[in-house]
């Protein structure tokens, strides 16, 4: 992977990872040597803090001098090191062999045997091993990216290329416009060597530089699979053919085509066009390279090395040698292996590289970590679980790559057009040259020939088959940085048309797990004894609600109290004898068993039933003394959340199998529009159902097994990441975090991933639809105007760099 700056000014680099920082968004920085230092992250600072030199210079491979990594504008990745560079020059040096410039360091491992490539453009070309797509021409790609990757290959080829032809292409065009530029070949070494010079000048541009692109343009004719390649191969092979005949059989051509040295060439026109495709191409290689920078940066995330720990010390391992059960110590400042669970020590640790949260999260025994993830201040030691493709940034990675290279149907429509497109521009070309060599001015021929070969060469489709793909591909790696996965481009562009959004209560708008919320002591006993005489009752029972109980005896730090004769009475709650005397607790089914007054315990519980929390009464020797309540509590962040979904649009819909009392207490305190309580998995799809009849585009969030059936059957699944593996695999979207905003931020991102993508369709169709007629020559009666095929080239380029640096924009979407 290469990355140079496009701009004569200074960048502002990450100097720990090598990420272009913008230095007014905000990013983390520090100061150091009296320079100012910015970051992407906060991981990265910490790095930096703890060994500056290390990170504040480099020295360029090729020449040896000093580079300074913030301020570097040109930066490859070889072998998973980043290498800086003082001048392009030395970069394209080391890029094209890097072997030359590391000594005795191995080259980049090849790809596994076995990889799977793909196209870019047409993803349902699968097969083993690198090679071109028949369909569109372009070279396919690994469908699992490489950390470890070297430079792309494709791309070293054609600057190397692009050094040699481009000086040649040059020489031809001062041969041939040498008269207008004020240097008149033709006098001055006579017009029969200036010819054969512009011959032995372009046919290496024509035969070997620009070899790839006949051979492509060769292959779609023999599939029948016409292309963008089809075009530029017919219009530059025409051109460079008429030549050739022009400069061995002049005498073919009639006298109106005979000039002073004989009949007109245009190896300039067929050498520099290639090579202005071919600038092109090395533009759009470097440009969607670019595109797989977040998953890249996903990918780097993970540590090469793991420190094991064993009987006889600790010892460092490569990352594919850890197996699930060893035992990994984790040092401030170093990435968590792999996903695991700590079971010593305690450290905060940074997970927003995979949350997209920024605040570090205190992990201590018991608590999982993720693999990627940063440790901050502490040291532990954890077990691992999951390794390899197991962890959750593997499986990221995974889906993200997978996302990338699916289709959104908005793509249907260019593909349609496209179908049409190359030999619609073949019958324009035709029809141009016939139109020309009939009705043109003298000399008729050499304007058909121009018309001709500027309509095939401007007409490239490329542009229209890189609108969709490229936008895709950027915006799935920006939400993957946000914690937001889309599975794929579909579920996208459905979600940025949803306006309904039906949500699950317990795990997705709460906690997912019930506490104690209030205790309200009545007569002579403290807070502190009721709860823990409920506490001692409750270590007896399985009920669910028990463990809120006896979590909250634990945090106020109550008396721990022991129950005799204890007694789980169904359907109404525990019995028992504390401190010689009869406790129950329960609900007002057991109070009524003892003797008291059920409606004035129902009256005295009823404003805590109405917050939408479980009452429960406690009495000791016949009185009533107590009661408690138990609440699922929302999620702090989910308030916000909702607000901001209802300023999208979104009506939002909570079902869920509470009770009614539960289910519109949360709702009156979130200002949710509609409340569906008590309801089944099944009446949830069918809620589904329901409001899609209404004609309703509907998404739906859930964490849990039950939610599966309605994630499947809404338009647009999202899974909140903390919940079951079933929930996830039916869900189109997973929030990483279990999170609503990660939803704001999914809505966001397809909202503006489809106006980048309809943005890039009108560039296409209307370049595509203004550029043929104008190369056809329909302007010329009017004014004169008769596109160059060198310009039509240039046009044709920039059309597909254009495409590709409104894809990029992508990147810096705020979310």
């Amino acid at each position: 992977m290469s990355d140079s700056a496009t701009m004569d000014t200074v960048v502002t680099r990450d100097p720990v990872c090598g990420m272009t920082v913008d230095p007014n968004a905000g990013k983390p920085q520090t100061e150091h040597g009296g320079h100012v230092y910015h970051f992407c992250r906060e991981g990265c600072r910490d790095k930096f803090a703890a060994d500056p030199d290390a990170y504040v210079e480099a020295t360029d491979p090729v020449c040896g001098m000093s580079v300074n990594r913030a301020t570097a504008r040109y930066m490859s990745k070889h072998e998973g090191e980043r290498f800086y560079f003082c001048s392009g020059r030395c970069q394209e040096k080391f890029e094209a062999a890097p072997g030359d410039y590391l000594g005795d360091r191995p080259a980049p491992e090849p790809m596994p045997e076995g990889t799977l490539y793909t196209c870019p453009m047409d993803p349902e070309i699968v097969q083993e091993g690198p090679g071109d797509c028949p369909i569109c021409g372009m070279a396919l790609e690994p469908m699992m990216p490489s950390a470890d990757a070297g430079p792309n290959p494709e791309l070293i080829d054609f600057r190397r290329r692009l050094w040699i032809g481009a000086p040649l292409a040059l020489s031809v065009f001062l041969l041939e416009m040498g008269g207008m530029l004020g240097l008149p070949w033709a006098h001055w070494f006579g017009g029969g060597i200036v010819r054969w010079l512009q011959f032995l000048l372009a046919t290496p541009v024509v035969v070997w530089v620009a070899q790839p692109f006949f051979k492509r343009g060769w292959s779609s004719i023999v599939t029948g699979r016409l292309n963008m390649w089809t075009l530029i191969a017919l219009g530059t092979g025409a051109a460079y053919a008429f030549s050739l005949v022009s400069l061995l059989a002049p005498g073919v051509f009639p006298p109106t085509l005979q000039g002073d040295h004989g009949p007109p060439l245009y190896f300039e026109a067929s050498a520099v066009i290639l090579i202005l495709v071919l600038i092109g191409q090395v533009m759009e290689l470097t440009a969607r390279d670019r595109t797989g920078d977040a998953i890249r940066a996903l990918m780097d995330l993970s540590p090469k090395t793991a420190r094991r720990v064993t009987d006889n010390g600790d010892e460092e391992v490569s990352l594919d040698a850890v197996k699930a059960g060893d035992r990994l110590r984790v040092r401030p400042g170093e990435a968590v292996p792999v996903d695991g669970v700590v079971v010593e020590g305690r450290s905060p640790i940074d997970e927003s590289m995979i949350t997209g949260e920024p605040v570090p999260v205190e992990k201590q025994s018991g608590d999982s970590v993720t693999g990627g993830t940063l440790n901050k201040t502490g040291s532990f030691v954890m077990e691992a679980r999951a390794v390899g493709s197991d962890t959750v940034l593997s499986r990221i990675v995974a889906m993200v790559a997978q996302a990338q290279r699916s289709r959104a149907p908005i793509q249907a429509l260019a593909d349609r057009v496209a179908g049409y497109f190359v030999p619609t521009v073949i019958a324009v070309s035709i029809v141009a040259f016939i139109a020309w060599l009939a009705v043109g001015p003298s000399p008729a021929f050499g304007y058909a020939v121009v018309a001709a070969v500027s309509v095939l060469i401007i007409a490239c489709p490329c542009a229209l088959g890189l609108a969709t793909p490229m936008s895709i591909m950027v915006s799935t790696g920006r939400g993957a940085q946000a914690g937001v996965l889309i599975r794929d481009a579909e579920a996208l562009e459905r979600f940025s048309k949803v306006g309904v959004l039906v949500l699950d209560k317990t795990g997705t708008l709460t906690e997912g797990r019930p506490s104690l919320t209030d205790v309200v002591a009545l007569g002579d006993l403290p807070e502190d004894r009721v709860v823990a005489l409920a506490a001692a009752l409750e270590r007896g029972s399985e009920h669910p609600l028990a463990e809120a109980i006896l979590n909250g005896a634990e945090e106020r730090g109550v008396d721990r109290l022991d129950a005799a004769d204890f007694d789980a009475v169904t359907g109404k709650g525990v019995r028992g004898t504390i401190d010689g005397a009869d406790v129950a607790f329960g609900n007002s089914g057991l109070m009524a068993d003892l003797g008291l007054d059920p409606a004035e315990v129902e009256t005295r519980m009823r404003p805590l039933q109405e917050a939408g929390k479980t009452a429960m009464a406690l009495a000791a020797d016949g009185r009533l003394v107590g009661l408690l309540a138990v609440a699922d509590r929302i999620k702090e962040t989910t308030p916000r959340a909702i607000r901001d979904l209802h300023e999208a649009g979104l009506t939002i819909v909570m079902a869920t199998g509470d009770s009614e009392a539960t289910a519109m207490a949360v709702a009156r305190e979130l200002g949710i529009d509609q409340v569906r309580a008590g309801v089944s998995p099944k009446q949830k799809a069918d809620l589904i159902a329901e409001l899609k009849g209404k004609g309703r585009s509907v998404a739906m969030a859930g964490d849990g097994v039950n939610d599966a059936p309605a994630l499947a059957a809404a338009d647009v699944g999202i899974a909140m990441g903390t919940g079951a593996d079933v929930a996830v695999e039916s869900a189109g979207i997973t929030l990483v975090k279990g999170d609503l905003r990660g939803i704001v931020r999914a809505r966001t991102l397809a909202q503006a991933t489809m106006r980048n993508i309809r943005q890039n369709l009108f560039f296409a169709f209307v370049y595509n639809t203004v550029g043929v007629p104008i190369a056809a020559g329909v302007l010329f009666p009017f004014f004169g105007v008769l596109l160059s095929p060198m310009i039509a080239a240039a046009a044709m380029s920039l059309s597909s760099v254009s495409v590709i640096g409104n894809a990029l924009r992508l990147r810096k979407i705020r979310l």
